[in-house]
C-alpha cells in the first residue's frame, strides 16, 4: 500500500505511518497540499498525516485541508515524541554550534540549549531533513534534532538521546482516505439527508469505532454556539476537544472543530442531524477507533 506523508522519508509522520500500516510504501511529500491531492486522484491509497501535538497544539494547515478536501479520517494513532541530537559519524557534542530542525523541535528542546549557550538553534524545514543535510555535508559543527527513525535512515550518530524538555510529549495522527461519491452512499444506505449537513454514512467505517471528528460554522445569532453544543449535551455525548479556527476567505468567521466520543450509532446521527438544523455548515471529518 503507497501511503504519503508531509515531509522526508525518517520523520516522525514515516514512523507513524509504518506503525498504523506496517508494511506499507512511503511516498514522502514536500508540502500538505500535495499529500491531499495524491489521496484525492489515488496516487496512493491514504495518507497520513499529525493533525496534533500535545504541546504546540493542532497543526492548523491539516485541519483545513481536511475541511476543504472530499478525504476521511478512518484511525487515529498517538506517537510518543523523541527529540534526539543527530550529527555525522566522527563529531563530537564539544565540537558543535549550531543544530539545526523544525521550529517546534527546536522549541521543545529549550532546556538542552540553557545548558549548552555556545550552541545556537538554527530553524530547518523539517526534522528528519535536518538530519539527512548535515549527514549529507558531513558537517563538523552543526548537528539536527529529530527521531531515531532519521538516525537510522541517513545513518546519523546519535550525541544525546530524549532530548525534549517534556516527556509527556505526543503528536497524534490521522489515517485519510479518499471519500466515495456522497449520493450513491446515501442512496444505498437510506438515510434521511439534510442539504446542511454533509454526513459522509457510506465511508468505510472501522469496527469499533467509538470516535467522531466533525467541523461546524454557527450562525451569527445569539446563543447559537450553546445551542449546537446542547445536541450533545442533551444526549449525553461527551466532547474530547473543542477549538475555533478562521474560515478561509470570509474574514473574522470561524469554524469549530470537535471530537466526540461515539461512532456511528443512533445518537451520534440524531445530535448530527439536530446540528445541521441550527449552524451554518456541519461537515463529518471522521469516524474512527479512539487511539
Amino acid at each position: 500500500m503507497r501511503v504519503a506523508i508531509q515531509g522526508e522519508l525518517g520523520s516522525f509522520s514515516h514512523e507513524a505511518a509504518e506503525r498504523m500500516l506496517p508494511g506499507c510504501a512511503v511516498v514522502p511529500c514536500a508540502r500538505s497540499a500535495e499529500v491531499f491531492d495524491r489521496v484525492q486522484n489515488a496516487s496512493v491509497a491514504a495518507a497520513v498525516i499529525p493533525i496534533e501535538n500535545s504541546l504546540a497544539g493542532t497543526v492548523a494547515e491539516h485541519a483545513d485541508l481536511l475541511v476543504s478536501r472530499e478525504v476521511f479520517v478512518q484511525a487515529e494513532y498517538r506517537l510518543r515524541i523523541v527529540h534526539n541530537l543527530i550529527a555525522a559519524p566522527g563529531v563530537r557534542l564539544g565540537a558543535l554550534r549550531r543544530v539545526l530542525s523544525h521550529p517546534v523541535a527546536l522549541e521543545q528542546c529549550r532546556d538542552f540549549f540553557r545548558k549548552h549557550p555556545r550552541i545556537e538553534p538554527e530553524p530547518f524545514y523539517d526534522t528528519a531533513g535536518s538530519v539527512k543535510h548535515v549527514v549529507a555535508e558531513r558537517m563538523a559543527d552543526t548537528a539536527a534534532i529529530a527521531g531515531r527513525h532519521a538516525a537510522r535512515q541517513y545513518s546519523g550518530k546519535i550525541l544525546q538521546a530524549g532530548i525534549e524538555d517534556d516527556k509527556r510529549n505526543f503528536t497524534r495522527f490521522f489515517l485519510v482516505r479518499k471519500l466515495a461519491d456522497p449520493k450513491s452512499r446515501v442512496s444505498r444506505r437510506k438515510r434521511p439527508v439534510n442539504s446542511s449537513l454533509s454526513i459522509h454514512y457510506g465511508a468505510p467505517v472501522p469496527r469499533g469505532a467509538n470516535k467522531t471528528s466533525i467541523a461546524f460554522k454557527v450562525k451569527n445569532l445569539p446563543g447559537a454556539l450553546f445551542k449546537s453544543l446542547s445536541v450533545f449535551a442533551l444526549r449525553d455525548i461527551s466532547l474530547s476537544k473543542i477549538e475555533s479556527r478562521p474560515l478561509r476567505g470570509r474574514p473574522w468567521e470561524y469554524v469549530f472543530y470537535v471530537d466526540f466520543l461515539r461512532g456511528d450509532d443512533e445518537p451520534a446521527r440524531n445530535a448530527l442531524r439536530h446540528l445541521g438544523e441550527v449552524a451554518e455548515f456541519v461537515k463529518v471529518l471522521g469516524i474512527y477507533r479512539a487511539a
